[in-house]
């Protein structure tokens, strides 16, 4: 039935069909290069931060000062700039420091809003993927070395399923057109097990192919903040505005707080964009008290998991869970990451993912994987919740009614607010607002110019120039491709900063952590980057937060270090950075989520033979029967099997499974840590496993015999 309503919409209706294949009027090509129209000079060297801030003070007056250092802000400057108009943005945080850092890193058109489009003969929503897919082309081809194409699976499970989901994704493909990646194909059951073999084998009748974008978000939003600078723009991050500066009833600027410094200043401009996304009506709000809200925050929440759970370069897509949202399951930064779950949330700065949403996403992905794939509440490495900033059209009579793409509006006052939308369309946002802000303050402004034009890195990178790192300075082959896929162009100038190592190999490039190929150069590198505080090394400017949070919490203290000898801090305020990390990894990056799955197992789920296994295992270590173990405990047979680790890494080691926090572990600590472990809600214990490991290799080695020890003639 629903194949037939697919065909009969598309035979009844030929106009629609005339679009699908024909219109490309939206179409402009994005392998066109759009440097060849600017008149700007490219700075070579980006502006320090107080650089910057001496330009915001100091300017008497811009055309344009946008609010907000996110995708749609950083968008809106780079425009503005790029039309020769003088332009200032400000962050109250870091760049990308709310939702986008935390989306699915896809870069798509939106197969689900296509159906609508369909089946409700909606021209408004096919014009939305439309342009969507125009711009998921743009993003590919202006960043290289942060985006790539990433072939994603619908596996079926209904024959009469196949054709319909064929028909819906070549639909995608048509309407997408000359910028359509690859063209979908269909799989057989044999071959989407073989590409993909950790799918569920019961039932499946095949799998279907399509392909969309993906990139990684924040150093993309980055790139096109500091490209926005390179061109002349005024962009600070850590600048709060207190309130909106008036004359006669109009905006002419901004009352700013340097929130390193603490001091405040005047920032006059002609325009003010209000980009915040979801602080959209706090920022309307100072301007008048009395509009109504225009917000409705979703909080989506993701996980990331062991790359193992998914082949290195495949995707997955359900797109009917249990509740009826649409579950992704990508391979990212050799990890893989699952979400999303789409609840209404309050607006806040710092969104904490909800162990509800985790064991969600959890349920959901057990349902398409193989029942020989475990998949297990500790295997979660991280969790984040980003808020969705939805928006009511405040223009709309049914106020109520959210609108499904964005929004520009202009208040009586000049405020020019750009609300909703998605990472994607960031570009075209950017400019239906600057052509709104140059209409209605009547500035003096080229057209726009950023179809085509290159970001931060793009020139000079290729697909081998990691080869060139590794030759050239001594790299890791892991570490130089790492490199060339962050900074593209850029990431010689990493490099030169990377430290000699004193090994054979590699020459240059201390880890930050061994597991991950971020290196201490690339802390000095943030710095030039705008990066202020810990979090935004860890977050932004690398993953390693979002990725791992243990392998983050490990990497704190050396980054902290390098941070405080370069930027002059004194020992309280790198206690401070330090314990402000912390704290982001344990209630942004679910930490706490993740230390908790071992605190609630108060409940010993262990037989009597499991229990006396690791009592002997203990003991093994306690062996005063003190009842505990401590760190010289855990040095003494680590020593008598010759395996030496430092006592910084030992204590952090028994902390993790020290529940009371007394500096010791308690036999009973030590049974829920293994009931935990059994029950799958601890994958991961450093403890457990080499205190497994010292046992066996005890055990192995036994009593000396008397006859090989040369005795009993």
């Amino acid at each position: 039935y629903k194949i037939f309503k697919v065909l009969k919409t598309i035979l009844i209706f030929p106009p629609l069909f005339r679009l699908v294949l024909f219109d490309f009027r939206l179409a402009r090509l994005a392998l066109v290069s759009a440097e060849a129209d600017l008149s700007l000079p490219l700075a070579k060297e980006l502006p320090s931060r107080h650089a910057q801030l001496n330009a915001l003070r100091s300017t008497e007056e811009f055309d344009v000062l946008v609010i907000g250092g996110g995708a749609t802000g950083a968008g809106c400057a780079l425009d503005a700039v790029t039309r020769n108009l003088k332009t200032a943005l400000v962050e109250r945080d870091d760049f990308s420091s709310g939702t986008s850092s935390r989306s699915t890193k896809l870069i798509h058109g939106g197969v689900r809003y296509l159906q609508k489009a369909i089946m409700k003969l909606d021209y408004e929503q096919y014009l939305m993927v439309k342009e969507a897919l125009h711009e998921r082309a743009n993003l590919l081809e202006i960043a290289p070395h942060l985006s790539a194409p990433l072939p994603i699976m619908l596996p079926v499970y209904k024959w009469w399923q196949l054709p319909y989901y064929w028909a819906g994704i070549k639909m995608y493909d048509l309407v997408a057109g000359i910028h359509c990646l690859k063209s979908s194909y269909v799989l057989s059951k044999s071959k989407a097990l073989e590409l993909f073999p950790m799918l569920k084998k019961d039932r499946l009748v095949g799998a279907i192919v399509y392909y969309d974008g993906q990139h990684n978000d924040a150093r993309m939003n980055l790139s096109i903040a500091l490209t926005a600078a390179r061109y002349g723009a005024a962009v600070c991050n850590y600048t709060e505005v207190v309130r909106l500066l008036k004359h006669d009833g109009k905006v002419c600027g901004v009352r700013c707080k340097d929130l390193i410094t603490g001091q405040e200043f005047d920032v006059k401009a002609k325009c003010v964009i209000n980009a915040t996304g979801p602080f959209t009506d706090s920022v309307r709000k100072m301007d008048s008290q009395q509009v109504e809200n225009i917000c409705q925050p979703s909080a989506g929440v993701h996980i990331v998991i062991p790359g193992y759970y998914s082949p290195d370069n495949m995707g997955l897509l359900d797109p009917s869970t249990s509740d009826g949202r649409v579950i992704f399951f990508l391979p990212w930064e050799k990890m893989t990451i699952a979400g999303t779950t789409d609840t209404p949330t309050n607006v806040t700065a710092h969104p904490i993912p909800r162990e509800d949403d985790i064991n969600f996403i959890l349920s959901e992905v057990r349902h398409y994987l193989s029942q020989d794939v475990e998949v297990r509440r500790g295997d979660v490495l991280a969790a984040w919740s980003g808020i969705r900033p939805l928006v009511t059209d405040p223009d709309s009579k049914d106020t109520q009614s959210i609108c499904r793409n964005h929004i520009v509006s202009l208040s009586d006052s000049g405020l020019v607010t750009i609300a909703g939308g998605k990472w994607t369309t960031y570009r075209a946002m950017a400019e239906e607002t600057l052509d709104a802000a140059v209409g209605a303050h009547k500035l003096l402004a080229d057209r726009c110019r950023t179809v085509g034009l290159m970001l931060e890195g793009a020139k000079g990178w290729t697909p081998t120039l990691y080869i060139r790192l590794v030759q050239d300075y001594g790299l890791e082959k892991e570490v130089a491709e790492h490199l060339a896929s962050t900074y593209g162009g850029k990431a010689f100038d990493v490099a030169k900063m990377a430290q000699v190592t004193g090994q054979r190999w590699p020459i240059v490039g201390k880890r930050l952590v061994s597991e991950f190929p971020y290196i201490e150069g690339e802390v000095l590198y943030a710095i030039k980057e705008y990066a202020c505080t810990a979090i935004d090394v860890i977050a932004r400017r690398t993953r390693l937060g979002f990725l791992n949070v243990q392998a983050a919490d490990e990497a704190l203290p050396r980054i902290v270090q390098i941070m405080s000898e370069e930027l002059g801090w004194s020992r309280e305020k790198s206690a401070a950075e330090l314990e402000a990390a912390r704290t982001f990894l344990h209630q942004e990056m679910g930490y706490r989520s993740r230390s908790e799955q071992l605190t609630r197992t108060a409940e010993i789920n262990l037989d009597q033979q499991e229990v006396h296994r690791y009592e002997k295992r203990f003991h093994k270590f306690d062996k005063e029967n003190k009842g505990f173990i401590t760190i010289v405990d855990v040095q003494r047979v680590l020593q008598s099997i010759n395996v030496h680790i430092n006592e910084n890494a030992l204590h952090e080691i028994l902390n993790e499974v020290d529940l009371n926090k007394n500096g010791q572990v308690e036999l009973n600590e030590f049974l829920q840590l293994m009931s935990a472990v059994k029950k799958g809600q601890v994958s991961d214990s450093r403890l457990a496993i080499l205190m497994m490991t010292a046992e066996e290799t005890l055990d192995k080695r036994g009593p000396v015999t008397v006859d090989r020890s040369g005795g009993g003639v």
